[in-house]
């Protein structure tokens, strides 16, 4: 499948400054899709749609910062550059403190907005890549048996092959063939990479194991 290639999306109530960052993004050979409101982007997002989001702090109905909420909660990894007037500071401090990529303070020169959008792709990237790696892993963990699943779960949690043995009541030599099988259908080469595989997926899941030991 082709990958998307990333927008540049541009949320402004003001027609004259949308209109000056479409040109502007579009200048340095980069797509980019204008919206006259938080509620008009919200409603046509489309998260597996690659980009960044150049953001404006206040606009009347929803704000900038309300919309990074509503972004947040849908789970939405696009990197979110706020652009701020005098006396938005704080704004955009709490903006940052919720995840925001970064913040510009108006009037801007175009090249900083620039270094801005490019780096943000960047982390668009980045986070994109990210997911697709846990996904891979998730795949992975699904083709082990639920014995397997106990392996891996004794296994991450530091238990040597004798002990693990003693608590499923297995031969020390199952133990071992099983470990093994683990490693190599997860494409773990140490216990190390093993317990961080885990861990990522847990990080995505949120509190509490993303799969238990055994189904």
């Amino acid at each position: 499948m082709t990958a998307l290639s990333p927008t540049v999306f541009i949320v402004d109530d003001d027609a004259a400054v949308r209109n000056s960052l479409r040109l502007l993004v579009k200048s340095v050979g980069l797509t980019a899709a204008v919206f006259a409101s938080a509620q008009e982007f919200l409603g046509s997002y489309d998260p597996q749609q690659p980009g960044c989001l150049a953001l404006d702090v206040r606009m009347p109905g929803m704000s900038g910062l309300e919309l990074q909420q509503q972004l947040n909660l849908r789970g939405a990894v696009i990197p979110v550059i706020f652009i701020t007037g005098h006396g938005d500071i704080p704004m955009a401090v709490e903006a940052m403190q919720h995840g925001a990529f970064d913040f510009l303070q108006k009037p801007f020169r175009d090249q900083d907005l620039i270094d801005r959008i490019q780096r943000a792709l960047e982390r668009d990237r980045e986070n994109r890549a990210a997911l697709g790696e846990r996904t891979r892993i998730r795949e992975r963990l699904d083709s082990l048996t639920p014995r397997e699943r106990e392996v891996l779960a004794l296994v991450t949690s530091g238990k040597a092959n004798k002990i693990m043995a003693a608590d499923l009541g297995l031969s020390q030599r199952t133990v071992e063939i099983h470990r093994a099988r683990v490693m190599e259908k997860m494409g773990a080469s140490s216990v190390a990479q093993l317990v961080r595989m885990v861990l990522d997926l847990g990080e995505a899941a949120g509190p509490g194991n993303p799969r238990p030991g055994s189904a």
